[in-house]
């Protein structure tokens, strides 16, 4: 007896309650909540707090009778409301959790939206062939152009190009033996080296100088070296810039927007342009084309959208400024199918600028094209000339049946025909390049 009292009072006292009796103040909870699941885990790790506040007792069994052989544990209010309480800890935790899972895929999404409307456009092609003419318009149409502080700071570039091309024009004169229509001229010719270092270091265009100009460059023998400027190096805007001599070396001058596009300024090192077209955030790199120049262009390799190589359609019969023994558009063909060939940019689009279309117009007639291309037997005009140079260049592209070379003839000096052609670039760009993203 004494054993089995000892018996009893080791477990807890049963409260019985016979079949029917109203549990009101009690919940059952299923044994199945101790065989796995996250509900299980809590009720396991705090058994402990349970197991003081239940009130254990039987409940009906399999058989419909009351005993220990039930399948579940009838727990007070109170552990439910324990449960209750862990449960919304552990809800807040998990609603807390999936705050912070959205907003890192909400980042994700905007960083990603961000970097498809990124274009990394690449201008590439040999020395001269108006690349940074292309920047600059890109300044004229897309952002607010020069202004007047910023065209003042172009007067001595707009002097040094004008000093420097009559200078060529004069030095040439000697190589060619080309005499000077009135003999008169060659005291202003050596007037014009006296007093040109001065003015070019100054940046200034004193009056004696552009007088001294002025009369050079109206000389007969002047105008017959100039026409044979082919055969040594001349700055493209000679013409343009001689010819508005007056206008130039007034005192007030202050430089156009034209005038600006004009300068040539020879490039060095890679210049980064930024702005803002059709909702896409363009980063635009300009890299020298000359031979020493192009080691820098790896640099700029990686991660581009778009390249937009520019060929001088005029520099059939020019040879180079680096080296007198290559042709310039032979040197752009062999520059071009390194690009476009390059295992780099197999995804990447290839837009092919054939620019200076106004000054090939102008040569073609009086120099035949067949001093660059021997084998060309067509007629020495515009149309069947400048489309045989675009068909020499899209040949060069080896992956033709899957990439498509994007061909426009351009005159970067003229801003609606950039301006019209830059429209149809980016228009190829959202169609190349980010139609995947979903965004158009």
């Amino acid at each position: 007896m004494a054993q089995e009292k000892e018996r009893r009072s080791e477990h807890p006292r049963r409260t019985t309650r016979p079949p029917g009796a109203e549990l009101s103040s009690v919940s059952y909870i299923s044994l199945a909540l101790w065989h796995g699941g996250c509900t299980s885990g809590f009720i396991s790790r705090d058994f402990g707090d349970i197991s003081r506040l239940a009130c254990a007792v039987e409940v009906p069994g399999r058989s419909g009778g009351w005993g220990r052989g039930s399948r579940s544990i009838a727990l007070s209010g109170a552990v439910s409301r324990h449960i209750a309480a862990m449960g919304c800890t552990v809800s807040a935790e998990d609603k807390a959790a999936a705050e912070r899972s959205k907003n890192i895929d909400k980042n994700l999404r905007e960083d990603g939206e961000k970097a498809a409307r990124e274009v990394k456009l690449l201008l590439l092609g040999a020395g001269e062939s108006g690349k940074s003419t292309i920047v600059k318009q890109m300044k004229i149409i897309h952002e607010d152009g020069y202004s007047e502080e910023e065209c003042r700071q172009y007067r001595a570039v707009v002097f040094s190009n004008t000093i420097q091309s009559i200078m060529a024009i004069i030095k040439a004169m000697g190589n060619l033996k080309i005499d000077f229509g009135d003999p008169a001229r060659a005291d202003d010719a050596r007037q014009l080296f006296a007093l040109s270092s001065t003015a070019e270091e100054q940046g200034i265009l004193p009056e004696d100088l552009s007088g001294v100009i002025r009369r050079l460059w109206a000389d007969p023998g002047v105008q017959a070296c100039f026409s044979r400027s082919r055969e040594y190096q001349l700055n493209d805007s000679a013409a343009y810039y001689l010819n508005d001599l007056e206008r130039i070396a007034r005192s007030d001058y202050v430089p156009t927007q034209q005038d600006v596009l004009r300068t040539r300024v020879k490039t060095t090192g890679i210049v980064e342009t930024h702005f803002t077209f059709k909702d896409l955030h363009f980063k635009m790199f300009d890299v020298g084309g000359q031979r020493s120049e192009r080691k820098k262009w790896i640099h700029c390799f990686e991660g581009v959208t778009a390249i937009i190589f520019c060929v001088a359609l005029s520099a059939y019969d020019l040879v180079l400024a680096e080296d007198e023994e290559m042709n310039r558009m032979h040197e752009s063909m062999k520059l071009f199918d390194s690009i476009c060939n390059n295992k780099w940019f197999t995804e990447t689009s290839i837009i092919l600028f054939l620019n200076k279309k106004d000054l090939f117009e102008e040569k073609i007639p009086h120099s035949p094209l067949s001093i660059c291309f021997p084998e060309y037997s067509g007629a020495n005009q515009y149309d069947e000339a400048a489309s045989y140079i675009q068909t020499k260049f899209e040949d060069l592209n080896k992956r033709r049946d899957t990439k498509e070379i994007y061909t426009h003839f351009t005159c970067a000096t003229d801003t609606k025909n950039v301006q019209f052609v830059f429209d149809a670039v980016t228009d190829v760009i959202i169609k190349n390049n980010l139609k995947d993203c979903g965004l158009f």
